[in-house]
């Protein structure tokens, strides 16, 4: 790979960050709003159906576009031209076959599925959502061989615009709801149509940039055309194996999801719960799945820029400083989400009253923050190993991890409601935690990833912040909770101002070393706070 392809690689990577960034922070937004509008009744009709269109998202998105552009930049380093005959039809054909497949098995399966989840009404809009799955195969083939030409732009744009068509469709759809315009059970409809919509606007930027970029000559001045006879087992193998593996990587948080579709209500009704208690408790329970998905993304994120400077080649070739990314990427993975969930415990409350109109659920909900923490440092680990070659091991520690979620769910809601799916999102997220761990001590033994963190100055710092936060929360929370303009001003400065002594106070006391600050953003900053420690 050239020096040119390996900027423009890098470049695009980082668009890629900055939109899924983006797109995330969007989900988490709306779900909000859709909450707002709907009551908890509607958001739990929306939740579950939203797994389900994830699933397909996460496809059409990260999983076969990874596979596809993987084939791509392969055969475009061999200095081949992609033909009809030797790659687009292949594809074509193995993924429309296999999604044609997966379209059959959830709309015969819909009755199945609503039985599973407690709601008959379920069963039409399974089996329409099952339609959003015609679309993945071209959306995937045009990101991904776009992708593998180098070109992030198109996949960066189309996932922003489909996000954006989603989020305007099902807000204006849930605003005719609170108006009395259509039922609450609409808001299934309206999920679904906002998904088929913004996956069409999606291909329509796709193929807006494929027809911009088509004369880009991507090959060399030798190219010959791919026109031999298809290599069929590699590409069922890559795409179905490696695609699979790869969406799955990107579905830690959608699949403990899934598993509370199908076993959350049913379990509260055999634990006694009535049926509308039971979904307005799931619609309670789901308050905290925006919170969780925006404080990982924050706690991730930071670490995650660094995952690129990461490989096993060049951890052969540069073994010390890909070390220190390592380190760095899990030390400041920990720190930020030890920090994030300690202070959203606290203030969790105000919080609560600010996004969702009430504190009904708090106690519960705080347990489920605990979660916060696994998750982000779960994600990093396994980016971290998928970055080093190990996309499939860590699929099945995923799939091991959703398997432990759903059994979970099964033994504990009955017997703790609520709390027993908090604590089976725990366990799950623990022990997918516990897999990756041992992996990577496996693959990279000898090297003290968690040992050498320094411990005393994440202490100091959170108890610093705890304490901080406790007597600010108790000389004003009382006085803002009925005003949510005033609430929602005091929810920032306590974020804000919280996070703020909880970073200086780790800086202050050593919590990175230098040359790991000087791996993250704006270290010229970070780097004067902790060399001011070292002043007489």
């Amino acid at each position: 790979m050239s020096d040119n392809e390996t900027n423009r690689l890098v470049k695009g990577a980082l668009l890629l960050s900055i939109a899924g960034l983006i797109s995330k922070v969007f989900s988490a937004v709306y779900r909000i709003a859709l909450q707002n509008l709907t009551g908890d009744i509607g958001f739990y009709m929306y939740q579950q159906l939203y797994p389900l269109l994830g699933i397909a998202t996460m496809l059409a998105l990260y999983g076969f576009p990874s596979a596809i552009s993987s084939l791509t930049a392969t055969e475009i380093e061999k200095g081949k031209i992609l033909s009809w005959k030797g790659f687009y039809r292949p594809i074509l054909l193995i993924l429309g076959s296999f999604h044609m497949i997966l379209i059959a098995l959830i709309y015969f399966t819909a009755p199945l599925l609503a039985g599973l989840a407690g709601d008959a009404r379920f069963i039409v809009l399974y089996q329409f959502s099952a339609m959003l799955f015609l679309l993945v195969p071209v959306l995937a083939i045009l990101r991904g061989i776009q992708q593998g030409r180098y070109e992030m732009a198109p996949t960066a744009f189309s996932q922003i615009g489909e996000q954006l068509i989603r989020v305007c469709t099902i807000i204006a759809g849930a605003w005719l709801i609170s108006q009395g315009v259509f039922q609450i059970h609409a808001i299934g409809t309206t999920a679904v149509l906002a998904s088929l919509l913004g996956g069409i606007g999606a291909l329509a930027v796709l193929v807006l940039f494929y027809y911009k970029n088509r004369k880009t000559p991507y090959a060399g001045t030798q190219a010959s055309s791919l026109e031999e006879a298809a290599p069929w087992k590699k590409y069922v193998k890559t795409l179905l194996l490696f695609g699979i593996a790869a969406a799955m990587n990107h579905m830690t948080l959608l699949l403990m999801q899934l598993a509370d579709t199908f076993t959350f209500v049913p379990q509260l009704i055999a634990g006694g719960a009535e049926e509308t208690a039971a979904k307005e408790m799931k619609g309670v329970f789901d308050r905290g799945q925006p919170l969780i998905q925006v404080v990982t993304i924050i706690g991730s994120s930071i670490a995650l820029a660094i995952i690129p400077a990461i490989s096993y080649k060049k951890l052969k070739e540069q073994r010390k400083q890909v070390i220190t990314y390592i380190q760095t990427a899990i030390h400041v993975g920990i720190f930020i989400a030890v920090g994030a969930a300690l202070g959203l415990f606290i203030i969790f409350p105000e919080v609560n009253q600010l996004l969702y109109k009430n504190t009904q659920g708090t106690s519960e909900l705080r347990l489920l923050i605990v979660a916060i923490t696994v998750s982000t440092i779960s994600i990093i680990g396994a980016s971290i190993l998928q970055s080093l070659g190990m996309i499939v091991r860590t699929a099945v520690f995923i799939a091991i991890s959703f398997a432990v979620k759903l059994c979970s769910n099964l033994v504990l809601i009955p017997l703790y409601g609520v709390y027993g799916a908090s604590i089976a999102t725990i366990v799950s997220l623990s022990v997918l935690l516990l897999l990756i761990v041992i992996e990577l001590y496996r693959k990279l033994p000898g090297i003290p990833l968690y040992r050498s963190i320094s411990w005393k100055s994440l202490a100091a710092a959170s108890l610093s912040m705890i304490i901080y936060l406790l007597m600010m929360q108790g000389m004003f929370s009382a006085f803002m909770m009925n005003i949510r303009w005033l609430l929602l001003v005091y929810v920032l400065f306590m974020s804000g101002s919280g996070a703020g002594l909880f970073l200086f106070i780790l800086l202050k006391t050593g919590g990175l070393t230098e040359d790991q600050i000087k791996i993250l953003p704006k270290s010229e900053y970070l780097l004067r706070i902790y060399k001011g420690r070292k002043q007489p």
